[in-house]
């Protein structure tokens, strides 16, 4: 749903700021001939009907949108059960240049009402159910201070973006919420996630195909599937991913830690190269460190064994704490296209429990380790 009128009211209520890059000046959008009205008392959102990608098609006759009461802060929730209210997700806001959305309120996504809808643990071919909040071929843009809550399906898909900064946004759902990424990303160049708390049932953070040059610092992630860079392979004609670095994060009783998962049924062949995780805390974490080149969840692949994927030149650097499975490090790698260029540099992550030993696993990687725990020493 491209900015419906509850979905316009939700934003004023976060006290979201859209502005041109020279102040006084109505903000142009892209691809459309129809400009942003010069500034209110409250800065405006851009005149509707926004774009829509080339999969939707818009309404005959746009609804018209009364001049919201300026607040800067407040709840607003989504639809509960009724997915016909959707054509596709919550809130949607394309084709923009310089965007601002910030503020102390709370955008509730009411998911749990629909959760059990989710079938995307079964079938690869799975109705999507609608994101919370999407932000789609925008340039210079900032998502800060706002709460994302207990959203159908992401809280956040960024794509198609380019210098996007997300900062000191909370994102909680329960662990066992499915699909509930907090925040995902995919063809997006330049994207930094900072300051950043999140708890979902799926991935905190998940970067995904044709993504590069994503800078992630100082997010605390638990409980969810840990920061990940993937899936990849899904789909024909994915992007490589590259240039990643992860920095100064923090994961509490995540069911993984950092990692990197690409399909082993792989329909594209992608790279996923230069990435760098760096001074990691994990407190009581399952998988810290993972490669995962036969990543088939729930058994639904077709064609097991034929990876298209190469991953290389990957460095985990000061990554410490206590892991809640005896393999601290897993790198799985193909054993037709091995990982390359790995490097283990002071990881000294040890398994909190007392049936078993800290231990590595190191399948068909190329790679080596210095500083490190005697027992994560595979390579």
């Amino acid at each position: 749903m491209a900015l419906s009128s509850n979905a316009l009211r939700a934003i004023f209520l976060l006290a979201v700021v859209v502005c041109a890059a020279n102040a006084g000046k109505p903000a142009q959008r892209r691809r459309t001939s129809q400009a942003i009205p010069p500034p209110l008392q409250m800065p405006p959102l851009p005149t509707p009907p926004f774009p829509m990608p080339p999969h939707q098609r818009g309404p005959a006759d746009p609804p018209t949108y009364p001049r919201p009461e300026p607040r800067a802060t407040g709840r607003r929730t989504a639809p509960r059960r009724d997915l016909a209210q959707y054509k596709t997700n919550w809130i949607e806001i394309e084709h923009i240049d310089n965007l601002v959305i910030t503020g102390k309120g709370t955008l509730d996504g009411q998911g749990k009402q629909v959760w059990d809808d989710n079938k995307c643990d079964k079938k690869y071919d799975c109705k999507i159910l609608p994101n919370s909040l999407v932000l789609s071929y925008v340039n210079n843009g900032t998502v800060s201070g706002i709460t994302l809550l207990n959203s159908k399906f992401f809280h956040m898909n960024v794509f198609q973006c380019k210098d996007i900064t997300i900062k000191d946004v909370t994102i909680t759902a329960p662990g066992d919420s499915p699909n509930t990424d907090g925040i995902h990303m995919g063809d997006s160049s330049k994207v930094t996630v900072t300051g950043t708390t999140i708890s979902s049932g799926d991935d905190c953070i998940s970067i995904g195909p044709g993504s590069t040059g994503i800078n992630i610092t100082g997010v605390t992630c638990g409980p969810g599937h840990g920061i990940s860079v993937g899936s990849l392979g899904r789909y024909k004609d994915e992007k490589d991913v590259t240039d990643v670095n992860v920095k100064d994060c923090t994961l509490k009783k995540t069911t993984n830690g950092v990692r990197i998962k690409t399909y082993e049924d792989a329909a594209s062949a992608v790279t996923a190269s230069d990435i760098h995780y760096e001074n990691i805390a994990m407190e009581d974490v399952a998988n810290p460190i993972i490669i995962d080149m036969n990543y088939c969840p729930n058994n639904i692949c077709t064609n097991k064994g034929a990876s298209k994927i190469t991953v290389k030149d990957v460095t985990f650097k000061n990554i410490t704490g206590t892991s809640s499975t005896p393999e601290a490090v897993s790198l799985l790698c193909n054993d037709k296209l091995p990982c390359s260029g790995v490097t283990l540099d002071n990881v000294k992550v040890e398994f909190k429990g007392t049936n078993n030993k800290t231990m590595a696993v190191c399948n068909n990687a190329k790679a080596s380790s210095t500083g490190c725990l005697k027992e994560l020493a595979c390579l």
